[in-house]
């Protein structure tokens, strides 16, 4: 992440009342007041368009804003026409900035905390904050809105009963590897962040630790030039190896895992007779039990069978 320009070093400083308004279709608004706490506020991922009549009035009436990269969010701000001081809160500065915006909260201060883009805390430090202001009573509130997580996922035609959202992969390829073998059995959905030159690499290594599973990747969600490809992941690496680096934010949607076919009776007694052989059968069910994924006292019953036939 880049270091943003410090254009509000001294959050002690006192809040700016000199405009309370905010710009939608060439009309200026006036913002209604604001309850006194943390107001943490999801702005767009690519449309500035995107963003509610509620997170405009937020920014408006706050004391300050916390952003990731001030130059990035006055784009925002200069847009809506918001003169709201912007406080650079990132990760280079977050330990010294927190106790002063504790201090603020305390002081009864009204403050929004934004990310560059989308839902703030996915993916960077705003968590740390929000942990923080609620061990110290402070009122804290969400402005739901943006999420590339959601965008890419509603937009991947994967399932979405239950998904798993992993960030950014290890840029190394032994750690890649290491940790896509530990999602591989999340029984869900994978959704992960990449960049353009890693991606295909990152495709390859999902393909050889998930299985050639159905896959999605989309770009510049929100943008004019917005993309989603579809196919499975050896399909995705192969393309992608073969061409330039993608440009943009890239999401992964990764199908989850197929359900297997419930072990047969046979194979449960060979397992079982195998499991006694060698331990006692509290011990034997249990070993059973995890590696089929039965119920125990099923594994259990059926151990008793057995164990009563060889008497």
């Amino acid at each position: 992440m880049p270091r943003p320009e410090p254009t509000d070093p001294d959050l002690t400083a006192g809040p700016d009342h000199s405009s309370r308004s905010y710009l939608v279709a060439g009309v200026r608004l006036t913002a209604p007041s604001l309850a006194p706490g943390l107001h943490v506020v999801a702005t767009p991922i690519g449309t500035l368009a995107d963003i509610t009549l509620r997170a405009l009035e937020t920014l408006a009436a706050a004391d300050a804003v916390l952003c990731e990269d001030t130059r990035v969010t006055a784009k925002l701000m200069n847009h809506y026409g918001i003169a709201t001081r912007l406080t650079p809160y990132h990760d280079h500065n977050a330990a010294e900035m927190r106790p002063k915006v504790l201090a603020r909260l305390a002081d009864g201060q009204r403050l929004a905390l934004v990310s560059d883009a989308g839902t703030p805390l996915v993916s960077d430090p705003g968590f740390k904050l929000v942990r923080d202001a609620v061990a110290a009573g402070a009122h804290v509130t969400h402005l739901p809105g943006p999420s590339a997580v959601l965008t890419a996922l509603v937009l991947a035609g994967l399932p979405t009963d239950r998904f798993f959202f992993e960030g950014f992969l290890p840029a190394k390829q032994q750690g890649r590897r290491e940790r896509i073998a530990e999602i591989a059995r999340v029984p869900g959905t994978l959704v992960l962040f990449e960049t353009g030159p890693r991606v295909a690499e990152a495709l390859a290594d999902l393909a050889d630790g998930l299985g050639n599973r159905p896959a999605a990747l989309a770009r510049e969600l929100t943008k004019r030039f917005e993309q989603v490809r579809r196919g499975t992941l050896t399909e995705l690496a192969t393309e992608l190896g073969r061409e330039a680096p993608p440009k943009g934010e890239i999401v992964l949607v990764i199908g989850p895992p197929a359900e297997e076919a419930p072990p047969s009776e046979g194979d449960v007694d060979a397992l079982l007779e195998a499991a006694l052989a060698r331990a006692s059968v509290k011990d034997a069910v249990a070993e059973v039990a995890s590696a089929t994924g039965l119920k125990r006292r099923e594994v259990y019953a059926r151990a008793l069978e057995l164990t009563k036939a060889g008497a």
